[in-house]
């Protein structure tokens, strides 16, 4: 299956985003700008001291030291009073600010169009998941902070300075056009730069999933060599990514460490040329230096954290383009005269080209059970993907009732239609919040029911909380045959009235799996069921077995009837049938 990578936000969405999601509390805001401006004044009025100080002394004044000392002692009190709740109001914003991005992105993520999904790599989604989530959480909590204390630090230290003596101003401006060329080259590729590191990350990511998903097929084909080589050129990407962003970061520092002392070095030689010619006092002097050398820490700060803000803007560009993903389906209002469920010349393909299903025709009859059996790589699950509505056909149409699976919401389409595949997931929380997932109203009888239903509930209330354990990440380990039991439960409290099983039951002891599918179908009864099979006993219980081959259904009809016509399926079944009780199960998935 061709994978593909979710789309990325432009800057001007990402810009637009920041900007609402910021000024979306302005009193929040205003509250922590205010107390960082007033903290930023506090540490102002030292260096003025130290100023009337110096020239106190050069004048011969006497000075009382002990007040002196208790009057910087003071505002520097005060200043870390003023710090402390400044750093404390905005903490709160970015916590406010990131759990509302979190939720949002949450929801973004849930909408996807479920084609979107499948097509996916798992590399991408994980890594914007996860890498991206949390690189987002550590500028919304440190940068924005950071970088806002450091905005309004410069501009009030400037103003003071200014205020000191405008002339002591003009050194200053001697290390703008180092910082400002050099910082606008660094930022016109820091961007690109990192949204190349983060998809390297996601193919790497994505290449290590997929070789530990199918670990024993590729011992299976001997393919460990060429996992191997895939996995070094995946690792040696991003190492070039990553190497790139640091090659910006290398030569990006160096100036920026220039221009902090070239305004240090002018504002103090500058004035002493001024002050020899009686333009400025010794204590302005004085003042404009230690206020030159404290625009170091936030010039330094504001363009470190310029960094961060560099990986966090790549980050949420990543996350936010998760919304640019077009729907796959148009809800045209249409409502399913029945269940019945239909495919009419269906094609397929997940590349251009390249179709896996040839014009596939099938009706399944309301509380009808069919079989879907075939070899590998035939396009059962493919098949079954499109009669679940996760896809929609490239031509062709799926119905139920007449009415196209795309043209229905996801919501409306889950209670026609549901699919179960091998894929599981057991998700952090309690047992019971696991399977609440599918019908959250659910009484305790109905859960305890659905749990009956797949054989689960002797092994489920035997566990030390009962329904209550906690189970997942953190929690008690499931194994995958529960795992299964527990997606097949929440199928049975969703209750739909067809249900599409892609190889629901692998995980599950081949004895197991036998009394778990009788236990279903006495509890199913009446709806449709449409198992896609690697264990024929599967089809040999069904109304009709249907045979994919090369994307084609070459045979259809009751297992008696393929028997006895000695066709593909008659062959499979004597192969299989012909083995010791408990076979090796035949896997045959696409």
């Amino acid at each position: 299956m061709a994978r593909e990578i979710l789309p990325v936000a432009d800057r001007r969405q990402v810009r637009a985003y920041a900007r609402r999601l910021t000024l979306k509390y302005p009193r929040r805001l205003a509250a922590a700008l205010a107390l960082h401006a007033l903290a930023a004044v506090a540490g102002l009025v030292v260096p003025w001291q130290l100023g009337a100080l110096v020239e106190d002394v050069e004048r011969g004044v006497a000075v009382n030291v002990a007040l002196f000392a208790a009057g910087v002692a003071g505002f520097m009190l005060l200043q870390g009073v003023l710090v402390r709740y400044a750093v404390l109001a905005s903490a709160r914003l970015g916590e406010k600010v990131l759990a509302e991005l979190r939720e949002e992105f949450v929801e973004r993520v849930l909408a996807l169009p479920l084609s979107t999904v499948e097509r996916a790599g798992a590399g991408d989604l994980l890594t914007r998941t996860s890498r991206d989530v949390d690189s987002l959480s550590r500028t919304v909590r440190h940068a924005v902070p950071e970088t806002l204390i450091a905005a309004v630090t410069f501009v009030i230290t400037i103003g003071a300075i200014v205020l000191v003596s405008p002339l002591l101003m003009l050194p200053m401006l001697l290390a703008a056009p180092l910082m400002y060329f050099s910082t606008r080259w660094y930022l016109h590729r820091a961007r690109d730069g990192y949204l190349r590191e983060n998809a390297a990350y996601a193919e790497m990511t994505e290449g290590l999933a997929e070789t530990v998903e199918g670990a024993r097929a590729v011992e299976a084909l001997g393919l460990e060599r060429r996992r191997r080589e895939r996995a070094d050129r995946d690792i040696a990407g991003s190492f070039a990514a990553e190497r790139y962003t640091l090659g910006l970061r290398t030569l990006w520092f160096p100036s920026v460490e220039l221009g902090y002392m070239v305004p240090v070095v002018a504002t103090l030689l500058a004035g002493g040329f001024l002050h020899s010619g009686g333009w400025v006092t010794l204590a302005q002097v004085t003042s404009a230096v230690l206020y030159a050398q404290q625009l170091v820490d936030p010039l330094d700060r504001f363009l470190m954290w310029v960094d961060e803000l560099q990986v966090g803007g790549a980050s949420m560009a990543r996350l936010l383009g998760v919304a640019n993903v077009p729907e796959d389906r148009e809800p045209a209002g249409g409502r399913p005269a029945d269940e019945r469920l239909s495919a009419d010349q269906v094609r397929y393909a997940y590349r251009e080209g390249r179709d896996v299903l040839h014009g596939v025709s099938l009706t399944v009859r309301p509380g009808e059970r069919l079989a879907v059996v075939g070899p590998s790589g035939a396009g059962k699950s493919t098949l079954g993907r499109l009669l679940a509505g996760i896809h929609g056909p490239r031509a062709g149409t799926v119905t139920v009732g007449g009415v196209p699976l795309v043209e229905l919401p996801p919501a409306e389409l889950r209670g026609h239609v549901a699919l179960v595949t091998q894929e599981h997931h057991v998700f952090k929380g309690t047992l019971r919040d696991n399977l609440l997932i599918a019908r959250p109203g659910a009484d305790e009888e109905a859960v305890r029911d659905a749990l009956a239903a797949v054989d689960a509930l002797d092994w489920a209330l035997g566990l030390p909380d009962g329904l209550d354990t906690v189970v997942g990440s953190g929690g008690l380990t499931v194994s995958p045959a529960h795992a299964q039991q527990l997606a097949l439960a929440r199928l049975v409290l969703a209750d739909p009235h067809t249900l599409v099983l892609d190889e629901a039951t692998s995980l599950i002891d081949p004895r197991a799996a036998r009394n778990l599918e009788r236990s279903l179908a006495a509890v199913l009864d009446g709806r449709t069921v449409i198992a896609i099979a690697h264990r024929l006993h599967t089809a040999h219980d069904a109304d009709r077995v249907a045979v994919v081959e090369d994307g084609r259904i070459t045979e259809l009809g009751s297992h008696d009837e393929l028997v006895a016509a000695g066709g593909s399926y008659a062959a499979l079944w004597q192969s299989w049938h012909g083995a010791p009780a408990d076979p090796a199960p035949v896997r045959a998935s696409t």
